[in-house]
């Protein structure tokens, strides 16, 4: 496309015509900058309609992540149950407020670095324009992942401790970030961050991996371009189930630390807490725990995630376009 822009200047240079305005050929910077805009307007959007969707179930698993309950889907009802009853409807969603504020931001970042990661490494293997090989599939998804986790991390660290303590002890996020910098020091907003990274690696790169691979398998069996709505969330679904099955022990450990000031429980370590929760619960009891409601939740959120993301950017493509036709 790039040279037949260019052929078209040098002609109507010579025939005398004036070149079209810059708003009928939008300069390379232009465009790059309006294709990240809609990545990040994409990913922040797809990030907060998830994240919304599945918040009661989240709040829900990371109570028994950071606890010595034995989980099961009776004991995850009961607690929800009480919850309802006791501090009403909404507290069901309590530090959702502290998630959007981390969610967006990250999915924002994700959604476009993962482009930006597949256009570089497209560059560098020679597969500009083409769908990636596995491999740079999964790095770009690593990337993507590793890039947002680190920016975001300390909106993690505070949506954990909303979602574990009651109303009264923190009432807003402001609060959180306050009470944690005076009594537990700065640097427990990083608290965690190790395990975060090295979940988030196979997590991240496994979730855009699998998504992109059913995407490219579909086009090639069934000749269509692009898969239906349907198709786009049973995709997400095996995505979301496949990258938080393989990451899953890391976030109980990631969630313990995070937790650990005023859950009543130092933990100095990964492998430390690895162990005190094996010693305690037991392997699968405790580093799998809730891991059954991850694959309900898990689907539905990563699922949502990327369907809204491809349909808001092709949403947003439309209308730029339309708008373009129309100048």
């Amino acid at each position: 496309m790039g040279n037949g822009v260019r052929e078209g200047q040098v002609d109507f240079k010579q025939q005398d015509v004036e070149p079209f305005p810059s708003t009928h050929l939008p300069p390379e910077g232009n465009q790059e900058k309006k294709k990240v805009l809609n990545s990040l307007m994409s990913g922040a959007l797809a990030g907060a309609v998830a994240k919304t969707a599945v918040a009661p179930l989240d709040r829900t698993k990371i109570i028994f992540q950071v606890s010595s309950k034995r989980f099961s889907a009776k004991e995850a009802y009961r607690l929800i149950y009480h919850t309802y009853l006791n501090e009403g409807f909404w507290s069901l969603w309590r530090g959702n407020s502290a998630t959007m504020v981390r969610v967006i931001p990250y999915a924002a970042i994700q959604f476009c670095a993962h482009e930006e990661y597949k256009q570089l490494l497209g560059s560098y293997y020679g597969f500009q324009g083409k769908a990636l090989t596995p491999f740079p599939r999964f790095i770009a998804g690593s990337l993507a992942g590793t890039t947002a986790a680190m920016l975001t991390y300390p909106l993690d660290m505070v949506r954990a401790r909303m979602a574990v303590t009651p109303k009264e002890m923190y009432s807003n996020i402001v609060q959180v970030f306050i009470r944690i910098s005076r009594e537990e020091g700065l640097k427990t907003l990083y608290r965690g961050f190790t395990p975060t990274i090295l979940g988030v690696i196979p997590y991240a790169g496994l979730s855009f991996f699998t998504y992109e691979t059913l995407k490219k398998l579909h086009a090639d069996h069934s000749g269509k371009l692009q898969p239906s709505p349907p198709e786009r969330l049973l995709f997400g679904a095996c995505a979301g189930l496949i990258g938080q099955s393989a990451s899953y022990p890391l976030d109980v450990v990631r969630r313990r630390m995070q937790t650990a000031g005023v859950m009543g429980h130092t933990y100095s370590s990964i492998l430390l807490t690895m162990q005190e929760i094996i010693r305690e619960e037991g392997l699968i009891r405790g580093l799998y725990k809730g891991l059954s409601m991850n694959w309900v939740k898990g689907p539905i959120a990563v699922g949502i995630s990327f369907t809204t993301f491809d349909l808001t950017q092709i949403l947003l493509r439309k209308l730029q376009h339309s708008t373009n036709v129309e100048r």
